[in-house]
């Protein structure tokens, strides 16, 4: 099955070099360009950076907006849980980039090199200067497998697998296919990640997975994460702590994975709570979640803050420093989860701020944190979390969102697909506030 998912994946990226070179026409490569100056420019072609491009084309006319983005493809990536777990295919996730740019915008299909915000102006690695009066910084985040010892390299093994990259999320499908007894072991690193509820997803996923195919009785599954607590609002922590003592989940809380040793297939986990202390697991599945970080081209620039974010205002979202610079998702120090979904509640907010300052207005739109995690807990159910920056429930449907429910797990898996590539894609979701006061009848 692998091999046959490996050949759609290779048949998907060959149609999307076809699709690029017929759509030339419409959006221009790498190379030289014929304008060098854009009104606004989005750097990434990421959930934020596509987004931001719809909305920016309709309010100031497509020839204004530039996309600096240099993959040719596009992936939806909350639906690689359901990969790693056999219940969707690799192929449902991807799309070539040249689809999902806005008909009309500049796509300059090169990596961004440098940023310079006092001269507005953004360098690339095909020799682009491109200059703008408003620029969207949209990089998502990066993966450091690398900073676990044994990693990248151990992925060439057997038995372990991440739902975090194209290159590996099949690796964890293979694993759980082929796992006999054991332990199945989970991580969660001591760095901010996108999506933090994924881990979990996997876990339970497996869990049933394992019972459905009689297994369960001779899995040990464990769940190491470095945070202080299963998940970062209690009302879904509580909940989530009795489905893993019903299933005999073991958690072990402040635990960190720093090496894995793919030959002898051990796992070594500092102990954040006892400096110095490490323990080594054995495992017959491994899961990894790497530590990731901000975009490399943001360090050491005017445009970061202590950690390496994109520093803006939790609000508006512009740029602390640098009044005509922006930023949405995964890049900035928004301080909550970094989710497709704080992505759409955050482009109705940036759009509204970004027509403001371009009339020399104050931003009078707020954005109050909220995002949501879809925590599939097994093939049918999901705890649709729903909060806010202050960590307080900020559900959408008049029901305990807490418990676990099929109708949201078909939301997860065959509507917000849909909604991602047709709605917030195209600049025409925001978020489902308007739906929460009405389904709340106002009251919240």
């Amino acid at each position: 099955m692998a091999a046959a998912l490996t050949s759609q994946v290779a048949l998907l990226r060959r149609g999307s070099r076809v699709f690029f070179s017929v759509n030339c026409h419409v959006h221009s490569s790498g190379g030289v360009t014929s304008k060098e100056h854009y009104k606004i420019v989005v750097l990434g072609g990421g959930s934020g950076g596509i987004t931001m491009g719809a909305r920016m084309k309709r309010k100031i006319g497509a020839e204004n907006v530039a996309i600096v983005e240099p993959s040719e493809m596009h992936y939806y990536q909350p639906i690689w849980t359901l990969v790693g777990a056999g219940a969707k295919i690799i192929t449902s996730s991807g799309r070539p980039t040249a689809s999902v740019i806005p008909p009309g915008v500049k796509w300059v299909k090169s990596r961004v090199m440098n940023i310079d915000p006092k001269n507005n102006t953004v360098f690339t690695d095909s020799g682009h200067k491109i200059s703008y009066d408003y620029l969207i910084v949209a990089l998502g985040l990066q993966l450091h497998y690398e900073k676990i010892k044994g990693l990248p390299e151990g992925f060439e093994h057997p038995k372990i697998g991440s739902n975090y990259s194209l290159q590996t999320v099949e690796k964890t499908w293979t694993a759980l296919q082929n796992f006999k007894e054991g332990n199945a072991i989970f991580s969660f690193p001591n760095t901010p990640v996108k999506c933090a509820g994924a881990p979990q997803k996997i876990m339970y996923l497996s869990d049933a997975f394992l019972r459905k195919t009689g297994k369960r009785s001779k899995a040990n599954i464990i769940y190491n994460t470095s945070l202080p607590v299963l998940f970062g609002v209690k009302k879904y922590a509580d909940a989530l702590w009795e489905i893993v003592k019903s299933r005999h989940i073991d958690v072990n809380l402040r635990h960190n994975l720093i090496e894995v040793r793919a030959d002898r297939r051990e796992a070594v986990f500092e102990d954040l709570d006892r400096p110095g202390e490490s323990k080594v697991f054995e495992y017959e599945m491994l899961h990894v979640t790497p530590p990731m970080g901000p975009p490399a081209v943001l360090k050491g620039s005017s445009l970061e803050d202590h950690a390496g974010w994109l520093d803006v205002n939790k609000h508006t979202l512009q740029h602390n420093k640098y009044a005509n610079v922006f930023g949405i998702g995964d890049c900035t120090n928004l301080p909550t989860s970094k989710t497709a979904a704080a992505v759409a509640a955050q482009s109705s907010v940036l759009q509204r701020t970004i027509t403001k300052v371009m009339k020399k207005d104050k931003p009078d739109k707020e954005y109050d944190g909220y995002t949501s995690c879809p925590l599939v807990t097994s093939y049918n159910t999901v705890i649709l979390a729903e909060f806010d920056y202050n960590g307080q429930p900020l559900e959408t449907f008049p029901v305990d969102q807490s418990k676990e429910s099929r109708i949201m797990y078909h939301m997860k898996a065959d509507i917000m697909p849909h909604l991602y590539w047709h709605g917030l894609l195209k600049g025409l979701w925001g978020g489902p506030g308007p739906y929460r006061k009405l389904m709340h009848l106002g009251m919240k």
